[in-house]
């Protein structure tokens, strides 16, 4: 602005005529125009571009100020420990199994050697069983046997009874899995139904309740048949003393004599002289 002050007044004291001192004056205005206008182009681009660098270095200044760093979630290079994921065995009910059990027909050749023509029974009047069991090794299993259709119900009922309380079973398939011996099915502690054969009793043959399906035998060696000096099986010696108690045992009053009891069956532990542990049947014989 100064600069153009001093062009002002050196422009006024130009000596001119009247005529030229008017030109003069309307020159003198004109450049005065002029360079006020140049000035205060001047001034107003100096301004704004003294603005627009102020802004921009306050813009630049802001950004500057405002940009946070992105923050850095520390990310571990330390590969994850592996947790253990072994499952830890049973150690209460709820973790084990609950009981099952099926029933189906069961045929001739199912039967195999413990049914032949002339037993008081027909194929078509039996069922095979397959049900839960707890094992001597405190593990549940599925075992299978054939009984009477007309007891299946009484049988799943006590079955599932015995499971509940973890009475332990040694074994369960039918006879047929022993040709019908029944010796050899006794001597692998095996619980089964049906075997059409004969009663181990004195007198003229007769049929063993187990030929119409109606009987079962529990754990043969922990309860054995006693005949005075004959045991079966042999390995039933070690429980002929009833009063030693161990898994497995039938006893009066016991887990497995009262659910046989509560739906009707009978013991064969009661008969005095020649008394059979493992015996429960429907009629008591």
């Amino acid at each position: 602005m100064s600069s153009c002050l001093g062009l002002i007044g050196l422009t006024v004291v130009l000596p001119h005529g009247r005529y030229r001192r008017h030109r003069g004056k309307l020159c003198l205005l004109l450049l005065v125009a002029a360079l006020m206008a140049g000035c205060g182009s001047g001034v107003a681009v100096t301004t704004l571009a003294g603005k627009t660098a102020k802004d921009s270095a306050t813009t630049a200044s802001m950004a500057t100020s405002t940009t946070l760093a992105p923050t850095t979630t520390a990310t571990s290079t330390t590969a994850p420990t592996a947790t253990p994921t072994t499952v830890a065995a049973a150690t209460s009910t709820s973790d084990v199994p609950s009981f099952s059990s099926t029933v189906s027909a069961v045929s001739q050749s199912q039967l195999g050697d413990t049914w032949r023509t002339g037993c008081p029974v027909e194929p078509s009047q039996l069922r095979l069983l397959q049900m839960s069991y707890w094992g001597f090794d405190h593990k549940p299993h599925l075992g299978s046997m054939v009984v009477n259709a007309s007891v299946v119900d009484s049988i799943v009922e006590v079955f599932s009874t015995l499971y509940s309380a973890h009475f332990p079973i040694e074994e369960m398939v039918p006879e047929s899995a022993y040709a019908g011996n029944d010796n050899a099915a006794a001597a692998a502690d095996d619980t089964s139904g049906f075997n059409c054969r004969d009663a181990v009793a004195p007198g003229p043959p007769q049929w063993s309740v187990h030929a119409y399906g109606e009987a079962i035998d529990v754990n043969d060696v922990q309860n054995p048949y006693i005949d005075g000096t004959i045991v079966i099986p042999p390995a039933g010696v070690a429980y002929g003393d009833r009063a030693d108690v161990r898994p497995g045992m039938a006893l009066p009053g016991g887990t497995l004599v009262d659910a046989f009891a509560s739906v009707g069956w009978q013991w064969g532990g009661r008969w005095t002289s020649s008394p059979d542990y493992q015996h429960f049947s429907l009629t008591g014989g």
